[in-house]
């Protein structure tokens, strides 16, 4: 089943170390089988409290491929640059058999 990897960007703290982290993860992501499918925009919150500031979606083929790339050996120095300047919430997650997807 299809996997997403859902981060919320709260607050950056250090611009430079994002943009870098920015400019080399897209491969790591596509090496392990991911698409980016949203990164920020804006939120509106429809219902409940607020919860998403900054929202980045990605893609993956199954929830393997997804905990595979966030543990990687290629991707830990990229988290730890993404951790060092920025404050973020991430999820991992997969799609399953629901009534309301099927036609």
């Amino acid at each position: 089943m299809t996997a997403y990897a859902l981060f919320d960007n709260i607050e950056v703290s250090d611009p430079a170390k994002l943009s870098e982290y920015a400019r080399r993860v897209r491969a790591v992501v596509e090496r392990h089988g991911g698409r980016y499918l949203v990164v920020g925009g804006r939120v509106d919150s429809v219902e409940g409290e607020p919860m998403l500031t900054y929202p980045v979606l990605i893609e993956f083929p199954d929830l393997a491929a997804a905990r595979g790339w966030y543990d990687a050996p290629d991707y830990q120095e990229l988290k730890a640059l993404r951790q060092s300047g920025s404050k973020a919430n991430a999820t991992l997650f997969e799609t399953g058999p629901s009534d309301l997807l099927e036609a």
